[in-house]
């Protein structure tokens, strides 16, 4: 009689490590399908389909982490090159500077209102210069939200009778906006810009 309470014992601990096995078997399977699956949803999203000419093209959609720095790159870029690209003509230097600052906080309107308070583009005007501005590299820190960047261009002047080169530096913070639009199409805002350096290393007379 023992012996055989014993074989139900022993058949209720194997039953149980069975069930045990099972149970782990099943959760293992179904979460392994869900990775499966969710891999599959990422890949399937991750295409589109461009249409080109009347032909349909497949793209692969990209992480936006994987390229966020040409991103923020270009964003400076094009901020610099529409604060500084200028022409001898009020309206002119007017809508560039408004391009510029739908890119930038109140820090950008700020050392707007200083140049033109000290002169700057009136001098422009009088002077019948035209100023043109090259980005040669941009510094990024992207260990940490707003991102701290420093600017490194060259500026050229051009008058009638003379180029001068300018080596301009600037630095600020720029941050990820939840939105983007037709004025600002990268969705990033530069923050805390200052000027650190805007004076010139080099004059040439104009060839005739």
């Amino acid at each position: 009689m023992f012996t055989q309470f014993k074989n139900y014992d022993t058949a209720f601990k194997h039953m149980k490590l069975f069930n045990i096995i099972l149970i782990i078997g099943v959760i293992s399977g179904w979460c392994y399908n869900t990775y499966k699956t969710n891999q599959l949803i990422d890949k399937a999203t991750s295409r589109v389909h461009i249409l080109f000419n009347g032909k349909a093209f497949e793209a692969i959609a990209a992480d936006r982490k994987g390229y966020l720095p040409v991103e923020l790159r270009d964003h400076i870029k094009t901020f610099h090159e529409d604060f500084f690209n200028l022409s001898p003509d009020d309206k002119a230097i007017q809508a560039n500077v408004t391009k510029a600052l739908y890119l930038a906080d109140e820090s950008a309107k700020k050392q707007y209102d200083n140049l033109k308070e000290a002169g700057y583009y009136n001098n422009l005007i009088s002077a019948n210069i035209v100023q043109q501005v090259n980005v040669d590299s941009t510094k990024l820190d992207l260990n940490q939200e707003p991102y701290s960047f420093t600017c490194y261009a060259t500026e050229k002047l051009t008058r009638s009778s003379s180029v001068t080169t300018r080596k301009l530096v600037t630095r600020g913070q720029i941050r990820t906006l939840n939105s983007k639009t037709d004025n600002n199409p990268h969705g990033f805002l530069i923050e805390h810009w200052e000027i650190l350096e805007n004076g010139d290393e080099e004059t040439k007379k104009a060839l005739p």
